[in-house]
């Protein structure tokens, strides 16, 4: 798993070992030029890690503006009231000034909490760029930084799953909370379960809280949602509602969604019981289940995560590699992932991989890797063929020394690497 989720700094120098003896000097005086830090590499893949804290942090102080901005002008309004003169007044004097300073503590209290929360946020925030630049390719303590990110990966699948519960516990036990995002999936918790119990209410306040994201991302899900309370209508043959529900809050969506908008509207027709396939599937419990995947969409669009579990996406990297046209035949050797069930159904959409001609040839010895001198991986990532690293265990009592970093490590720690 850990070569899955290293990150690909090591791994382009690897594949440089091999390019090198073709290309000679030239092609590693490039990449001098162009070399990188290592945290700039690992920020390509770690980009939902930073931004979904970052999101979450404007969404605090939008909400902040909206509720100062309410306050403040509600605060104007009493001081205006308390200056009035006494026979336009609507209340005593006292009473209006003991109102005032009510109202004032009350938005005192809003914004410390306000405050508290986006200082929380600013923290998590620099708890994940000291996570990132913690990550090091000449050093030993990787497999810590390695571990810590195969947590993550794990818990973010438990979240995306809603284990919201298991994965508190996983979180405090790994001690990874501050760079996990439990609290932006615990928002949406309420939003799936009112779903999954067919209630759209939590949805929709959901999608007006957020309304000028959705608008630019075009998302279609208010529209989803109010097309289901349409129909559930009228499954409770409850009509003259429906009808009016649609003249309220469906004929705004006309111009857009025109062939939608008809094809519902015509179930007050057929109605909930009709055997027409065409509108009986309108009726299919099924539909809620549409509502919470097309949900978890729009939530991980609007906070910049991927679609797809991060689990599956590097399961299926490796696995991308692995597939020949010989595995779906059942001829993949007992140690290759894709020989259990579950690991090849993930591989199932993925093209075959491309390797008829594909060749290791060793850094140090300049001699083909294959079954017979199956290649090794170093801890730092770089791959060497087996004659070339037990001649060098063999001539250091044992310690490995890549010869294109220096690094410096035990033969017991190197990984054996499978060519398919």
């Amino acid at each position: 798993m850990d070569m899955i989720i290293d990150p690909p700094a090591p791994a382009a120098g690897g594949a440089g070992e091999a390019s090198s003896i073709n290309n000679g000097g030239g092609e590693e005086q490039r990449e001098t030029k162009k070399k990188k830090t290592p945290v700039t590499e690992i920020m390509k893949l770690e980009l939902q890690l930073l931004r979904v804290p970052v999101e979450h942090l404007k969404k605090t102080l939008r909400s902040t503006q909206r509720t100062a901005e309410k306050e403040l002008s509600a605060v104007l309004a009493d001081i205006s009231s308390v200056a009035a003169p006494p026979a336009a007044a609507a209340a005593p004097p006292v009473s209006s000034l003991t109102n005032l300073v009510c109202r004032l503590h009350g938005m005192k209290r809003k914004l410390e909490d306000f405050t508290r929360s986006e200082a929380g946020q600013v923290q998590r925030c620099r708890a994940r760029i000291d996570h990132l630049e913690e990550f090091s390719p000449q050093c030993q303590c990787n497999s810590n930084w390695n571990s810590t990110r195969l947590n993550q990966i794990i818990l973010d699948y438990m979240l995306r799953m809603s284990y919201y519960d298991s994965a508190s516990l996983f979180a405090d036990s790994a001690n990874i909370r501050e760079l996990v995002d439990i609290d932006v999936f615990i928002e949406a918790r309420e939003v799936v379960e009112s779903l999954q119990n067919k209630k759209v209410a939590p949805a929709l306040a959901w999608c007006a809280e957020n309304k000028s994201r959705l608008k630019k991302t075009k998302s279609k899900l208010e529209f989803l949602l109010r097309l289901q309370e349409f129909i559930e209508m009228v499954k409770l043959n409850d009509y003259l509602k429906a009808i009016a529900y649609a003249r309220k809050y469906l004929a705004p969506w006309g111009p857009t969604y025109t062939k939608e908008l008809q094809h519902v509207t015509a179930t007050l027709a057929f109605k909930s019981g009709t055997n027409c396939t065409t509108y009986k599937v309108l009726f299919d419990a099924c539909r809620w289940d549409y509502l919470v995947d097309e949900f978890k969409q729009e939530f991980c669009k609007m906070f910049g995560m991927t679609l797809e579990p991060l689990l599956q996406i590097y399961l299926q990297a490796g696995l991308s590699a692995l597939k020949t046209p010989s595995c779906p035949q059942g001829q993949c050797p007992i140690e290759d992932p894709l020989s259990q069930v579950t690991f090849m159904r993930l591989a199932d959409p993925l093209p075959f991989s491309k390797q008829h001609h594909s060749k290791l040839v060793c850094f140090i010895t300049k001699e083909l890797m294959d079954t017979e001198n199956p290649p090794l991986v170093l801890p730092n990532g770089y791959v060497y063929s087996s004659k070339a690293l037990e001649e060098m265990a063999k001539n250091n009592s044992g310690k490995i020394t890549c010869p294109r970093t220096g690094f410096e490590c035990s033969f017991s720690d190197l990984t054996k690497a499978f060519i398919s």
